[in-house]
């Protein structure tokens, strides 16, 4: 790593860390006020395992729990996600959760405990079930919510009906990852290699907009950049590589960032700047880039780097809370202010 970047590091005063009884993988952070509520699902190779909402309180930094505030999950969650909007269908005082894992689950989060409101299952017609990969709420319209599944399909849900809206078969190999960037506008990755654009209003056809440089490298992660829709930023499987992509120039990176020492588990973009994002990995690095103004920039320095003295599997930067990143590492979670 270069000096320049070592003398950007982020402090370790300026973290804060939670320690769960269990190994953590999918977290996921409210876009309520604070105190902000904080999803934790374990990683148990079980049929048994857990999720516990906690509590984070950024002016006296200190974490709550409550006992009634856990709850069991079927095999360890892919995903756990809060509802994006404050303006919930049915209680002010409440959060809505979403998990994915053998199938896409809601939880009721109220003011002393957490209720399951629905199931929503697919395979009526079978009794198998294909393990969903991860999915993505729609910031636009959070009536929807779309999965992405081992059997090549992306599924779109209408959450409020509890009934599909469409399902398409997305890709030749396992789905990985879904994000949305409009309304009926989404993208996922695959085994295959590929980034796929999907149009929810011209179902027959979709935009492949990069493909690995090997023939079916598998593409693990993708992130809509909320602040604009342009971009988006990709991960390879086994690679230190984090790929920007500008969907006005096809296939053609924006930039590939390749600071990380090991293998890129998780991408997140800044939700209240459009040109820097966050990435994390095997090398216990979690690296704030800012996004080059030329297209095929390359050799590009990080601007922050924090080191966690271990793998980190999972990332989120919140919008409730952008003065915040949250990574997962172990049995712990950490809070990084930036």
């Amino acid at each position: 790593m270069e000096s320049s970047v070592q003398e950007s590091c982020l402090r370790s005063d300026n973290s804060v860390t939670y320690e769960s009884p269990f190994p953590l993988y999918a977290m996921a952070l409210s876009s309520g006020l604070i105190p902000q509520r904080i999803a934790l699902g374990s990683f148990i190779q079980d049929y048994s395992n857990r999720v516990d909402v906690i509590s984070f309180d950024p002016d006296t930094l200190s974490f709550q729990t409550q006992p009634s505030f856990s709850f069991d999950h079927p095999y360890p969650p892919t995903k756990l996600m809060f509802h994006p909007s404050r303006n919930l269908p049915f209680s002010s005082s409440a959060d809505l959760l979403a998990s994915s894992g053998d199938h896409l689950r809601l939880w009721e989060v109220g003011e002393s405990s957490i209720k399951p409101l629905s199931v929503l299952d697919n395979t009526k017609a079978s009794e198998f079930c294909a393990p969903l990969t991860s999915f993505d709420w729609n910031d636009f319209e959070p009536s929807r919510i779309g999965t992405s599944s081992i059997d090549t399909t992306c599924t779109i849900w209408d959450v409020e009906k509890g009934a599909v809206e469409t399902q398409l078969i997305a890709h030749d190999k396992e789905v990985y990852d879904i994000a949305w960037g409009e309304a009926r506008v989404f993208g996922s990755v695959s085994g295959d290699g590929s980034v796929r654009i999907f149009d929810l209003r011209d179902k027959e056809r979709s935009m492949i907009i990069y493909e690995s440089p090997q023939p079916d490298t598998p593409l693990l992660r993708l992130a809509w950049n909320k602040q604009d829709s342009r971009y988006v930023a990709t991960v390879l499987m086994d690679s230190n590589k984090v790929v920007v992509l500008d969907m006005r120039w096809s296939r053609m990176p924006v930039a590939e960032l390749e600071r990380h020492g090991a293998s890129v588990n998780a991408i997140a973009w800044a939700p209240q700047s459009c040109n820097h994002l966050c990435s994390a990995g095997d090398d216990g690095h979690a690296l704030i880039w800012e996004l080059p103004t030329m297209a095929g920039s390359v050799g590009i320095d990080p601007l922050f780097m924090y080191s966690a003295g271990s793998e980190i599997n999972q990332l989120q930067w919140p919008a409730a809370q952008p003065d915040w990143i949250a990574i997962a590492l172990s049995n712990k979670i950490q809070l990084l202010r930036v």
